[in-house]
């Protein structure tokens, strides 16, 4: 008895939105690096006892282009800073970041000039896992968290309940209805050729619009 069992007449009414975030949380492709001891405990989520092919990510990618997941798990130093975001970089979109033991996290211990106190200030983390150093179990339950934002995540931003418009802006950047039709009137404005001269109509030759005769900017 599969889900096809539980579905009337076969048909499932989901959006496009839901499926993809399906299919992007449960085929995450971590990259293959470690930077501390944390590192070992992260193989071993990988191995035969925790299994995280269970959760589709048995395939480990030694390709940043090929991989979607970066889990920084261990300290970072000042010199490697600039090759984790190279990586990060290089990494197709949409790609997410777990933040592996207190030392990626904050620095940990590490709490020196050779350090960087939080992975944080050189690339955006998604999900923090505590511990020094994190067992298996508290990275997979990191990992199963991050399923649950992926699976939240939005093709566009949208208006939360009771939000206003100007709330709305403010928090996400997006312009206003207001100055989405300015933005649109605007666009429909005739545009001068190439080459055209900026002096308005009626402020006389050799004046530039928006200048009076006194010298005074308008």
């Amino acid at each position: 008895m599969g889900i096809e069992a539980r579905l009337p007449d076969g048909i499932l009414l989901t959006s496009v939105e839901k499926v993809v975030n399906w299919g992007r949380a449960g085929s995450l492709f971590p990259a293959t690096f470690g930077l501390a001891c944390c590192a070992i405990e992260m193989m071993s989520t990988g191995a035969a006892h925790y299994d995280l092919a269970r959760f589709g990510m048995e395939v480990w990618r030694g390709s940043p282009r090929q991989a979607d997941l970066m889990i920084i798990a261990g300290r970072v130093s000042q010199k490697m800073a600039p090759v984790i975001r190279n990586l990060y970089d290089q990494m197709p979109d949409p790609k997410w970041v777990i933040s592996m033991g207190v030392c990626a996290s904050s620095g940990g211990m590490f709490n020196n000039y050779a350090i960087v106190q939080g992975v944080d200030h050189i690339i955006p983390v998604d999900m923090y896992v505590p511990g020094c150093p994190p067992r298996p179990e508290m990275l997979l339950d990191g990992i199963v968290k991050l399923h649950a934002k992926i699976k939240q995540e939005q093709f566009r931003e949208r208006k939360r309940k009771g939000e206003s418009d100007e709330e709305f802006a403010r928090r996400t950047g997006w312009p206003t209805a207001e100055e989405t039709e300015m933005e649109g009137w605007a666009a429909h404005q005739p545009t001068r050729k190439s080459g055209e001269s900026t002096v308005a109509a009626g402020t006389g030759h050799g004046q530039r619009a928006g200048h009076r005769a006194g010298g005074e900017d308008l």
